[in-house]
Parts: C-alpha cells; structure tokens; sequence
C-alpha cells in the first residue's frame, strides 16, 4: 500500500471534518501515541481551537464499533485518555514540532493526500455544475487520475479485477484495478 492510500484510509470523518486519531498519526510518524499527545500538550499556542478535536466517549464508542482496528486493545480500546483528532490544520502544526526525516516524509504525504481529496471534490463540483460533455468527460479523466494515486498507483496489472465505481449523480467514475497474481 502506498503511502497516500494508506493515510487516506485512516482518514475518518468526525463532525463534518476529516481528521487522523492521534493513534494513526502516531502510526504513521512511527513513533508512540504517547509522544504525539506530548508534543501537543507542550505547544498549546500551536493548537487554536478547530486544529485538533476531543473525542467525547460517545465518539470513540461509536468509532470502535465502526473502525475495527480501534477494536484491537494494543491499539486503544480501553484507553484512559480522551481520543484526539488532528484536523488538516491541526497535522500541519503538528509537522513543526515533529521532527525527523520519517516525520517530514509522512508530513508531506498527508498533505498530498488532503490536497487530492480537496482537488477531487473541487472536480465533482465542477462536474455538477456543466452540461458539456467534452469537459464532463475531461473532468472524469482528471478524477480517475486522482483516484488511481489515492488508490493504488504502484499495483502491478495482471489478471485479476477490481473495479471501484462511484456514482456522483452528476458523473460517474469508474476505477478498475489490477492486481498481479
């Protein structure tokens, strides 16, 4: 898995925000959770309000039954912390106080990876908004490009088929990925 699919499969969305539990930053910095919430707690003027959110224990109930990796208990399940969960601003700040060359590697990834969210929801905005159909399909080009780089770029093509398709109303993207044997 490359590094941009991998962190955007860890992104989840908390209260209309796309946020990595401190748990996951701490997996993709390869470093301890522990180390992600220090660095947090001794940089409180880098974190305004809106850059990192607290989970209520409502929140992280309701993720654990739907993230079933935050079920296993090495990763959290009965932690005695309140959950944090870095918003796009809050990883950003985080990247200055992190530093190593794994930090600045996986700091430049999360960025790709909102800034291709961002650029492929921009595209079916677009895509909502014109009825011709030489951009329509222009703008699917651009957004299969984009899926392919969040889903798997570096899969090697053979034999065997998967195809993703999302259906947008206004356009429909269809991505198919093969998979060497």
């Amino acid at each position: 898995m490359n590094e941009l699919s991998q962190i955007e499969s860890k992104l989840i969305l908390v209260r209309k925000q796309r946020v990595l539990l401190d748990r996951d930053v701490a997996e993709l910095y390869g470093i301890e959770t522990k180390r992600v919430n220090e660095a947090y707690r001794n940089n409180p003027e880098k974190f305004p309000e809106g850059y990192v959110l607290f989970l209520s224990e409502e929140e992280s109930k309701s993720l654990r039954s739907k993230i079933s990796t935050l079920n296993n208990a090495s990763r959290g399940k009965h932690t005695k912390y309140q959950v944090r969960a870095f918003t796009e601003k809050g990883l950003y700040m985080l990247a200055t106080i992190l530093k190593s060359e794994r930090a600045t590697e996986t700091t430049i990834a999360i960025i790709e990876t909102y800034t291709r969210i961002k650029e492929f929801t921009r595209l079916v905005q677009k895509g909502a908004h014109t009825n011709d159909e030489q951009t329509t399909t222009e703008l699917m080009e651009k957004g299969t490009g984009i899926l392919n780089e969040l889903l798997g770029p570096d899969l090697n093509t053979d034999e065997t088929e998967t195809s993703i398709e999302f259906n947008f109303a206004v356009m429909k993207l269809k991505h198919t990925i093969k998979r060497k044997k």
